[in-house]
């Protein structure tokens, strides 16, 4: 059975700087630069995967192929997970093709409630979802982002109950945050960083940008 591993475990295995772990597993971009070529580094990845008996979640586009690797048995990445990662990496260097995983990222809905299982069923059923454990509910065809549902111990009638969250690259995060900025948003608390800064748009609306699983144990 595969054994969960932390994103520093990840990390600091050999092989893996293509790789960046975010909310929902390790995921790189490949810069193809056509279809065809997309094509044949898909039908490298498939091979690999069929040989290990692990299969990633693989989004062919014309000018790249976006690849995430997460071990459903544990609901979290595995040793397996950072094995497959480096083989599809020297399979794409083999190809010609390069990795940018400055590209990835992981948007996520994040739904305050007083009484969970009173919530969640409507979201899971109007969105047409699958239930991911008892806080989660998740598209099915993994094209859609996450909603995830959080605890809230009394109401906070003048504060929003749904914000967005957004999971990036360590080596990412500043530069997004100032993006943000730079386009009318404010800093409404660093508190919790580097594990994640809430920002808010120029009428209140509040969003998260967490690359905070990189750092965890």
């Amino acid at each position: 059975m595969a054994e969960r591993i932390s994103p520093k475990q990840f990390h600091a295995a050999g092989g893996v700087d293509d790789w960046r772990v975010l909310f929902d597993g390790a995921r790189t971009y490949f810069v193809t630069g056509s279809f065809a070529n997309g094509v044949e580094l898909v039908d490298a990845i498939g091979r690999l995967a069929d040989a290990a008996n692990h299969h990633p979640d693989v989004d062919l586009r014309y000018s790249g192929v976006t690849v995430t690797l997460f071990t459903h048995e544990v609901s979290d990445i595995s040793g397996s997970d950072a094995m497959l990662a480096r083989q599809i990496s020297l399979v794409a260097a083999e190809l010609g093709i390069r990795a940018d995983p400055s590209k990835v990222q992981t948007v996520q809905i994040s739904i305050d409630a007083l009484v969970i299982p009173d919530v969640l069923p409507f979201w899971r059923a109007v969105l047409g979802y699958d239930e991911f454990g008892d806080e989660d509910v998740v598209d099915p065809l993994a094209r859609g982002p996450w909603v995830t549902f959080q605890q809230m111990d009394e109401p906070r009638p003048q504060r929003n109950r749904i914000h967005i969250d957004v999971s990036v690259p360590r080596d990412q995060a500043e530069s997004r945050i100032a993006a943000a900025l730079a386009a009318g948003g404010h800093l409404v608390t660093d508190r919790f960083a580097p594990h994640w800064w809430t920002l808010a748009d120029a009428e209140g609306n509040e969003v998260d940008v967490a690359p905070w699983r990189e750092d965890s144990d």
